[in-house]
């Protein structure tokens, strides 16, 4: 067996993304330094902890999309209102991790202390309720209904999911439907948002802008499944945070609920590990042992595969560009991607 291919092929899922992100480098440079003058305050306090996130660093792959978007409809992805709005994306991005954080009581985000375990609850809730009401404060500059509609719309459905997988924590009669709702408030409509105001802001037509509205929606449902897998392949180090999380809080992914519904005998294991809030007797291992013998993760990594594919078929309608090409490219490293 040839096991030099897998490293080859990710060292070339590397590479594409390096030179894909080096189409917009001046771009997503001048969202860092947007980034930095948005969390930027006279409130001492603000100021420390906005520099906290921001320098926590994080893929920036939300404001990218944004980007590449408008760059491949013919806009000017360097102007202003763009590298704002782009900002804009990233900082809704971040209220959310911090109030996720939060909820799910996690130690460690992006391998440093979450603000919640450094600053407390209290400071981490009133941080993400500040980002928020800066990111819209922000977008107003904008005076685009069409848009304030987009960002109020999809702060709602973010909000609704937190909400709606609250009700299922511990619940290990979870179904695919409740695991997709969930996902598409949570993830895939911020995704969605900043691909379609990306285009929005190019001056699309109806036909490209829901393109690119149904490609960003794919590809956030495709990142996230990817996510919840490597909360099973990956370890602490490599991700950043706690590995195996999920199930400790309460949470069964597409992985675990398609181990169900093979072996529904499992679903005693996985409540007593959920009531435990810890693995027991190295029963993570054993999970993982039942995941692989009959080959759940692939059967997982192949649904994700599947909004792959229509995330890339979106795209056929625009024109065929780099940055159009660089769109295409982006659902293979969500997919063979590490952390």
């Amino acid at each position: 067996m040839n096991t030099s291919a897998p490293i080859k092929k990710k060292l070339l899922r590397h590479d594409a993304m390096q030179k894909i992100f080096g189409l917009i480098k001046l771009e997503m440079a001048l969202v860092e330094a947007e980034f930095e003058r948005q969390v930027s305050s006279n409130v001492q306090m603000i100021d420390y902890l906005g520099d906290y996130l921001r320098s926590s660093g994080g893929k920036r792959l939300r404001p990218a999309l944004l980007i590449l978007s408008n760059y491949a409809i013919g806009g000017d992805g360097a102007s202003e209102r763009v590298i704002r709005l782009a900002t804009v994306m990233e900082m809704l991005h971040t209220a959310t991790l911090v109030h996720d954080d939060i909820i799910d009581n996690a130690k460690l985000r992006r391998s440093r202390a979450s603000v919640n375990a450094r600053f407390g609850n209290q400071v981490a809730v009133l941080m993400g309720d500040w980002l928020y009401m800066s990111a819209f404060e922000t977008s107003l500059t904008e005076r685009s209904l069409e848009i304030l509609d987009i960002l109020t719309r999809l702060t709602r459905q973010m909000t609704e999911g937190e909400l709606i997988q609250i009700t299922m924590i511990r619940n290990a009669d979870i179904t695919e439907d409740d695991y997709f709702g969930i996902l598409r408030r949570k993830t895939a409509y911020l995704f969605s948002g900043c691909c379609e105001i990306g285009a929005i802001l190019a001056g699309a037509n109806a036909e490209q802008q829901a393109a690119l509205r149904d490609y960003g929606m794919n590809l956030g449902i495709a990142f996230q499944i990817a996510d919840d897998l490597l909360d099973f392949t990956s370890d602490e180090k490599i991700l950043g945070k706690a590995a195996g999380a999920d199930l400790l809080e309460g949470k069964l992914t597409l992985p675990l609920i398609l181990l169900v519904k093979d072996q529904p005998n499992v679903k005693a294991e996985l409540e007593e590990i959920m009531r435990a809030g810890a693995y027991l007797n190295g029963s993570r291992a054993g999970i993982l042992d039942k995941l692989t013998a009959i080959h759940t993760l692939e059967k997982t990594r192949s649904v994700a595969l599947g909004f792959v594919e229509q995330a890339r078929k979106n795209l056929e309608v625009l024109p065929k560009t780099e940055y159009c090409f660089g769109l295409d490219e982006i659902p293979n490293f969500v997919i063979e991607r590490n952390n």
